[in-house]
Formats: C-alpha cells, structure tokens, sequence
C-alpha cells in the first residue's frame, strides 16, 4: 500500500493532531517524503479556531509552528481523500470506525503510536486538562512517534 495523504485525528483539533501534523510536515520534507499531511477533530466545537495557545507555546519552544492552524471536523470525504487515517486515540478510533462506510475504509484507520511501532503509550495523552509540562511532553512524543512515521512511510512507499 502506497501512502501519499495522512490525516491525523483528535478530538477537538487544536492540541495533539495539529501538534503532530506540524512535525510531521517539517520532518517529512526534510526526508524528501513527498507525504500530504493533514489533521481533524471528530468534534465539531473548535471548528474554524487556532490550536490550543499552550499547545502553541510548547511547539513553538520546539522550533514547530502551529499559528496557521484553524480547526476542523472530520468528514465523510475525508476517508476518501486520505488514503491513512491515524487517531490519537482509542475513542476516536471507535468514532473513525464508526463513521467508515466500507470495510475498506476501516483497514485504512489506525492508532497512530500503535501504526508507527512506537514504545508504550500506544495512545497519544490529550494534554488539555494539563499544565505546560504536559504540553512539552506532547511535543517530545510527537517528535517520537513522527520519527517513526517517517521510517514507515519510506518503507511503505519504497
């Protein structure tokens, strides 16, 4: 399977998927991947907002720039569109599940720790409820686990 389109999925959109999206961004084109990355929410509520601004801070502290980011909600089109759709966690990958119209569509759908093979947590924490801490521990997983996205994708697209 040949992997040009990922789309990563949270909750609300404005903490972990963006986070991740960004990095992978910068850390596919530094690999000459030529991967489109994307991210979305199952929620709808943070629609059209910016990402979180401690999750802004903690990026930005990690040379990650997430101040062009607006919110969305996942859409039907979208499993079409993407061709890998990797959620944060568990919960939305139920929701991922639950909103795939074919069998098809489902298999395209995983945990995005779990897809990368990275080390325990096999779920990404949602740092929301958290402090700074939380969110700079989210942006060093994110790094983690976007190193071993980069290593699958040469591998799935070589």
């Amino acid at each position: 399977m040949s992997v040009r389109r990922v789309l990563f999925v949270c909750l609300g959109n404005i903490c972990r998927s963006p986070l991740v999206e960004a990095v992978a961004r910068k850390r596919l084109a530094e690999a000459g991947l030529d991967v489109v990355v994307a991210s979305c929410g199952t929620g709808g509520w943070h629609a059209g907002e910016g990402a979180d601004s401690r999750m802004i801070a903690a990026a930005h502290a990690a040379g990650h720039d997430l101040s062009q980011h607006r919110a969305r909600q996942l859409h039907e089109r979208d499993f079409e569109d993407y061709d890998l759709l990797l959620a944060m966690d568990r919960d939305n990958l139920r929701e991922l599940h639950k909103l795939a119209a074919t069998p098809e569509q489902t298999e395209r759908t995983a945990l995005f720790l779990e897809w990368v093979g990275a080390t325990p947590p096999l779920e990404f924490p949602d740092p929301w409820h958290g402090d700074a801490a939380g969110f700079a521990a989210a942006v060093k997983l994110a790094e983690r686990g976007v190193a071993g996205l980069v290593e699958r994708l040469r591998d799935v697209n070589s």
